[in-house]
């Protein structure tokens, strides 16, 4: 019971901290992975105590390298285009 606590109250600060940040896009990408790991713990906490299977674990697992790897090829195609990966810089007329 506590632990579920635990986990939401992460889960609400990285929320709170991908909200308030607005100048580089790495610390955005470092927040959407936080909250994905806080989303991943909970999963396996729910998963183990209502007996479910764990592969569904792992293809979350999965999708989370994928977005994260969408993520670092973001921030590296902004950062040649651009020179730095400040938010204020990107435009979508310059994709």
């Amino acid at each position: 019971m506590l632990l579920d606590y635990v986990i939401l109250f992460s889960m609400l600060s990285g929320i709170i901290v991908f909200c308030s940040t607005r100048k580089h896009l790495m610390l955005s990408l470092l927040s959407l992975e936080y909250m994905v790991l806080c989303l991943f713990l909970f999963l396996f906490i729910v998963m183990l105590n209502y007996g479910g299977e764990l592969y569904f674990t792992l293809i979350f697992l999965v999708f989370t390298v994928c977005e994260g790897a969408l993520g670092l090829s973001i921030l590296v195609s902004l950062v040649r285009s651009q020179g730095n990966d400040y938010l204020s810089s990107m435009s979508i007329l310059s994709w």
